[in-house]
């Protein structure tokens, strides 16, 4: 019976113990700083970090809004903006304009002002730049006249990826030929067995690039998988943001392909932050892949291809990194003109755009 009673009293104790830790955390509640939820789930399901000073994606269905090209942007203290566009091409029927106006900055002169707006401009060119090219608005073997190197700067080119599969047009010479103008003109290049490293105010960035279609060429990075896994893995460990730019996948499709989806997973398996695709000619979806984004086609930018309304579409991407990732991503929709001047598309052109673009990102 006395042991009963002991117990009782005890029982007694534990409740009483228990209805004043109740009423103190009423008083006193507890405060976790969670960030408010953030992306990056296309399921609608929020992610929520307890850490605030981390970067977030912002909500998946922003991305697709319509932003205008013409609003200018305040860039906030601790922010880096990296500018990308669609594949470049100062060649064939471009070339023939420009040599004809004698003017190498024409396809560049409605958006260069937007171009140099951010701390780095990062573009695909498809074409070798040399001093004997000759004009011709016909041909897949492409080249540039070495002048065309005026319309990049003019444009604040900073960085220029030539891993794709019409640099290697004139051979290696042609390579080396083209890389000299790019550097003596004060660009980084890219996606030549190199890469490259750039610093913004304290933040390092470094640069890849590789060409996943037609056959494996001398001077040009290919995309074998043991090779991208590891040169990102090497650069990582030297920059604070990397950035991998992929020629890859079919043309003329709105859908990525088994094998772009492959090496977009596995250059951020392997530590890239931020993925950029070229070659479709359409501008295609995007996917957001444990918490790195991947835009798998820009479109055309500077291109010759007047013969469908798709190819005559591409979207430039503005991508900002606050202090420790991506935070923001927004695409401007581009229509190009007289077979080589892109113009930002107005409001109604450029939803219809987006919306195709969003359209495409459902399955990925």
């Amino acid at each position: 019976m006395r042991e009963k009673k002991r117990i009782i009293g005890v029982g007694f104790i534990s409740i009483g113990i228990l209805f004043l830790l109740v009423s103190f955390f009423k008083l006193f509640p507890l405060s976790v700083p969670f960030s408010s939820p953030s992306i990056s789930d296309k399921t609608g399901n929020p992610q929520i970090s307890v850490f605030v000073e981390k970067d977030q994606l912002p909500p998946f269905e922003s991305i697709f809004s319509y932003v205008s090209p013409y609003e200018k942007k305040e860039q906030k203290a601790g922010e880096y903006v990296l500018i990308t566009t669609g594949d470049v091409l100062p060649a064939r029927t471009v070339n023939s304009m420009m040599v004809k106006r004698n003017d190498f900055t024409f396809p560049f002169e409605k958006t260069s002002s937007f171009l140099k707006s951010a701390d780095i401009t990062f573009i695909n060119l498809e074409t070798p730049l040399l001093s004997s090219c000759q004009p011709t608005d016909e041909g897949m073997i492409f080249c540039g006249s070495a002048k065309a190197v005026e319309g990049l700067t003019f444009s604040g080119v900073d960085v220029v990826n030539l891993a794709n599969n019409h640099s290697g047009n004139y051979g290696y010479e042609g390579g080396i030929e083209t890389q000299k103008y790019l550097t003596e003109n004060g660009m980084h290049v890219v996606g030549v067995g190199n890469e490259a490293t750039l610093e913004v105010r304290g933040k390092s960035f470094g640069f890849l690039g590789f060409n996943d279609i037609g056959h494996e060429e001398k001077g040009i990075s290919w995309a074998e998988n043991t090779s991208v896994e590891e040169q990102i893995q090497k650069l990582r460990k030297k920059v604070e943001f990397v950035i991998v730019a992929f020629h890859f996948g079919p043309e003329y499709t709105v859908e990525p392909s088994s094998r772009q989806v492959e090496l977009a997973h596995l250059a951020i398996d392997s530590g890239a932050d931020l993925i950029i695709g070229n070659h479709p000619h359409w501008v295609q979806g995007v996917e957001v892949y444990k918490e790195k984004f991947i835009s798998y086609a820009h479109g055309n930018f500077i291109f010759d291809q007047m013969w469908s309304k798709e190819t005559r579409e591409g979207v430039i991407g503005r991508y900002t990194f606050g202090k420790s990732g991506l935070k923001n991503i927004e695409f401007f929709p581009i229509i190009i003109e007289n077979y080589s001047q892109p113009r930002f598309a107005e409001r109604d052109e450029a939803e219809k755009i987006l919306g195709k673009m969003k359209e495409s990102s459902k399955d990925l």
